[in-house]
């Protein structure tokens, strides 16, 4: 999975946004996503090449205080599951041919470096009873009428995606952060998202110094450069009548 960015940036002047809930609970797991899976005994890089020219993806299962068990799953079934965004945030069912289940959620997922091709996946078990962490991706909304924007603005998305700890029955599909109400220099902050009950997020569990910026909207630079460029005009024509 591509690297995770976590933007360090002072508060500044910050604005309290009032965000709609639209019933934050509904963004739970509201999906099911299964894969059928079986159990392999070959490994190695040159059992994962055989197994890929098969149309099968190696994979690792581990984590519930258990051992790893290696795993393969069908690279064409993968391939259509992987094309909603919610497979990545959310417990997934591993289905055996001899009726065991696995749940579990996507921690790792390994690409071709040129190829449409999944070369390997990691999955970690959960329990019900023990939080997890996983990364969650945020959805901007009201984005076509924040006033900032209206007024020019250029709209800046500090973080797409956070980095949250739940039991596995909270985890939300995704995070809404509403823009609606922010103005020409203001900006939301981790602490001014709306989170469904149970839902912490890590980097605010870190300390305040951790709380840093999600969306803002700040002045063009062109624009910013003629106002200044105006207000020297004018403080410049006031000193001239003065004289």
């Amino acid at each position: 999975m591509a690297a995770r960015r976590a933007l360090v940036a002072g508060r500044g002047g910050h604005w309290k946004a009032a965000m709609g809930r639209r019933d934050l609970k509904e963004r739970a797991m509201t999906t099911t996503f299964e894969l059928k899976a079986e159990p392999r005994s070959d490994v190695g890089k040159g059992a994962s090449r055989r197994l890929r020219r098969a149309g099968k993806v190696p994979a690792i299962v581990y984590g519930a205080h258990r051992d790893p068990e290696p795993i393969v799953v069908d690279e064409h079934e993968l391939a259509r599951q992987l094309e909603h965004e919610a497979f990545y945030s959310h417990v997934l069912v591993l289905r055996f041919a001899d009726g065991r289940e696995e749940r579990v959620v996507l921690k790792d997922i390994q690409r071709h470096p040129w190829k449409p091709r999944v070369l390997h996946l990691d999955f970690q078990r959960v329990s019900e009873t023990e939080a997890i962490r996983m990364h969650v991706p945020l959805h901007f909304v009201g984005e076509d009428v924040a006033p900032g924007v209206k007024q020019g603005g250029l709209l800046t998305h500090e973080l797409i995606e956070v980095e949250v700890e739940c039991l596995p029955k909270d985890l939300p599909e995704y995070i809404e952060v509403d823009v609606s109400g922010l103005g020409l220099g203001d900006a939301l902050h981790l602490s001014d998202l709306k989170l469904p009950e149970g839902v912490r997020l890590v980097e605010l569990m870190r300390g305040p110094e951790h709380d840093v910026a999600v969306v803002s909207i700040h002045a063009r630079r062109g624009a910013a450069e003629e106002g200044e460029e105006a207000g020297g005009e004018a403080a410049e024509g006031g000193e001239g009548e003065a004289a």
